[in-house]
């Protein structure tokens, strides 16, 4: 098998973490006889100093040829002139866009011996494991009008959420159809109390919910939410939600495992490459120290290996490598160790290659 693979490092830790996965990839690749090709492209505040755009049209190009792409982060306090009209998250929101993904697959798992890592109380995330699906394609981040202007001396800002039926529609079917996998139950987030844009969500999921009965529905404020996330996670299975809550739930649970560092995600489109970044941002204060916690983009690239290139096994190795690696006590700056970036990843690679 030969994929090619696209790798997006970004700014900030995005390129160290970024490299540790592409060398578990090689790693994975090696061991099972697989050619995966890489292809470094710029996005982000990167691509801004070399192009003056956050991502240009033969990146997404190239982006969109490849079997699969893998994505750093982007953005950093170089970049951060609320005046600006070119920003490097701008990049990251045309490449969700041009490859038409709209389901973000975060997965969060309280790892057995991270349970003290975590400031919450252990009796509560115990077993914790929970599958956040946010939404990509609609709410603020997208909605038009959006803009800033003076009205009579006021300055005045404005974003739209707005939400067609069948984007909502297919992220709650998508919820209910991977939750037949798990326990059977998707908590469905919304602010339906206020919002028609929730009001119209929470309709949808009520239908798709009486038309499959075997799957438990529950609707959820995000209020609400947010507070269960921390006072009672283990009763959450499948997450379903909207773009913005789905940001900030997930930034959230980061603390039930120990750190941001942990958590992977995937964006997919069954027609389109899949996208794979950690949940994590660039993390300027300690970019280039080489501390950065490379976990959760090495289980992003695992992610990868499943959804986008079909190699179930191979993604399991890195699963269960990762696992091993952090239960034998390998621990970055982030969970009270002191690994390298790279040498956390060579736990990892050491243990795929024993395997």
């Amino acid at each position: 098998m030969k994929a090619n693979i696209v790798v997006l490092p970004g700014d900030g830790i995005g390129p160290e973490v970024m490299a540790q996965a592409v060398r578990t990839l090689e790693t994975v690749a090696k061991k099972g006889n697989r050619s995966f090709c890489f292809t470094e492209q710029l996005v982000g505040g990167c691509s801004i100093d070399a192009h003056g755009v956050a991502l240009t049209e033969g990146v997404l190009a190239a982006c969109q040829s490849a079997d699969a792409v893998l994505l750093g982060a982007v953005g950093g306090p170089k970049w951060d002139d609320p005046r600006s009209g070119v920003r490097p998250e701008q990049g990251l929101f045309a490449l969700r866009k041009g490859l038409g993904v709209f389901a973000n697959l975060r997965p969060v798992a309280v790892h057995p011996s991270l349970v003290e890592a975590s400031p919450i109380r252990p009796e509560r995330i115990e077993g914790v494991n929970i599958l956040v699906i946010r939404e990509l394609t609609g709410g603020l981040y997208f909605g038009e009008p959006k803009g800033r202007e003076m009205r009579g001396g006021v300055e005045c800002a404005v974003d739209t959420l707005e939400y067609k039926d069948f984007e909502v529609r297919r992220i709650v079917e998508l919820a209910f159809r991977l939750a037949r996998g798990r326990k059977k139950k998707v908590t469905s987030v919304d602010k339906a109390n206020v919002l028609e844009s929730s009001r119209m969500w929470r309709r949808i999921a009520t239908e798709i919910g009486e038309a499959n009965p075997d799957v438990e529905l529950e609707h959820v404020l995000v209020d609400t939410a947010a507070m269960r996330l921390i006072a009672s996670p283990a009763t959450l299975d499948v997450v379903v939600t909207e773009n913005t809550f789905g940001d900030i739930l997930t930034d959230e649970a980061s603390v039930l495992v120990g750190s941001m560092g942990m958590l992977p995600s995937a964006s997919l489109n069954e027609e389109t490459p899949g996208l794979y970044e950690p949940i994590h941002g660039s993390a300027p204060d300690i970019a280039g120290k080489g501390i950065a916690n490379p976990v959760g983009m090495i289980l992003s690239a695992a992610m990868c290996l499943r959804h986008s290139l079909g190699l179930e096994a191979e993604a399991r190795l890195v699963e269960k490598a990762t696992r091993d690696a952090i239960s034998d006590g390998a621990r970055t700056v982030d969970l009270g160790g002191a690994l390298s970036t790279r040498e956390m990843a060579d736990e990892v690679i050491a243990r795929i290659e024993a395997a």
